[in-house]
């Protein structure tokens, strides 16, 4: 059996009891908080009966013992059922799977744009050190780092929505547009613009700061060193020594950081009103849609994993050294 195929399926047979965890302790976690289903159908009502209560308990399965539930739970999760909606009156998968690409539209513009970003940036910084260069980009990130997130997209809703009209501010397309084709694509891509920068520009500062440091940290080793006396020149040093190896440890952020963006886009989406996961996540809290919560926390926990797994694949690529067995 070739390495790389050996390494992925113990790689994969080590990530499904991780995610079974995660599971177990979403489902402990959440049945800990207060209120149900039940009780924000009966708020809604203005009310209810006992015997209308005990209905909706014994429809929903919330009155048996937290062992049977967690039982159904787990076996649901195993059969690839996640269950039943009771807000959206539609199963979790189907939900799921409706909001799954504009979530995904929106992490990987964002991720892309804050590496990309933060490369550009963090290399120009590490080879202008102790410069002007240096010193704006470093101020810039550090501002980047400390403003809130929902903060900035109300700051630039404000500035590019409002004062000039240049970009929508809230949704995915544009509201009876009925666009197709190449009109759709960029009636889609008008809106992503500022979601995508306000979840980019904290990473972006991440990324900046990460390679910085790490540009100045190969920029001392000894085969450094050596070139420079064999006379390369300092843009050849900088590009075809350095950078190779300073992306490592920017890769490794990269991988840890997939958690942190789903987050982001919890509040992000719900500025903008972008019509993914995270605001799934967010509405499903308040109206104590425990199934569809799960269900989303697990595709997460899953995601993390898979891309954890690719940024292991992708080590080996950029490092010879390093071997996937």
């Amino acid at each position: 059996m070739p390495p790389t195929l050996r390494f992925l399926l113990r790689r994969l047979g080590q990530a499904i009891p991780i995610i079974l965890g995660i599971a177990i302790f979403n489902f402990f976690l959440l049945h800990m908080a207060p209120g149900d289903a039940v009780d924000v159908l009966a708020g809604e009502a203005g009310g209810a009966t006992p015997e209308y209560v005990a209905q909706l308990k014994a429809k929903f399965g919330l009155d048996q013992p937290m062992h049977v539930q967690l039982g159904k739970f787990l076996w649901n999760v195993a059969t690839l059922n996640l269950g039943f909606s009771f807000r959206h009156n539609m199963p979790v998968v189907d939900l799921i799977l409706a909001r799954l690409p504009a979530t995904l539209l929106l992490m990987i513009c964002a991720i892309v744009l804050a590496f990309s970003a933060g490369l550009v940036l963090g290399v120009t910084a590490a080879r202008n050190l102790n410069k002007a260069p240096d010193r704006i980009i470093s101020v810039m990130a550090l501002l980047a780092y400390a403003t809130p997130i929902f903060w900035i997209g109300l700051m630039l809703i404000l500035l590019f929505s409002v004062k000039l009209g240049w970009l929508p501010s809230s949704g995915m397309e544009t509201i009876g547009g009925d666009l197709s084709g190449a009109a759709r694509i960029w009636d889609v891509a008008r809106h992503l613009v500022l979601p995508a920068v306000t979840l980019a520009l904290f990473f972006m500062a991440l990324y900046t700061r990460l390679m910085r440091a790490s540009m100045l940290e190969v920029y001392g080793l000894d085969y450094v060193t050596v070139a420079r006396a064999k006379g390369v020149g300092e843009r050849g040093i900088a590009y075809r020594h350095v950078l190779r190896n300073a992306l490592l440890p920017m890769i490794t952020m990269l991988g840890l950081q997939v958690g942190s963006l789903l987050g982001g886009s919890v509040l992000v989406e719900t500025v903008f009103g972008w019509p993914g996961l995270g605001r799934l996540a967010f509405e499903s809290v308040f109206q104590r849609d425990y199934n569809l919560l799960l269900g989303i926390l697990l595709l997460s926990s899953a995601l993390v994993v898979l891309v954890n797994l690719l940024i292991d694949l992708l080590y080996a690529r950029l490092d010879p050294r390093i071997e996937v067995a």
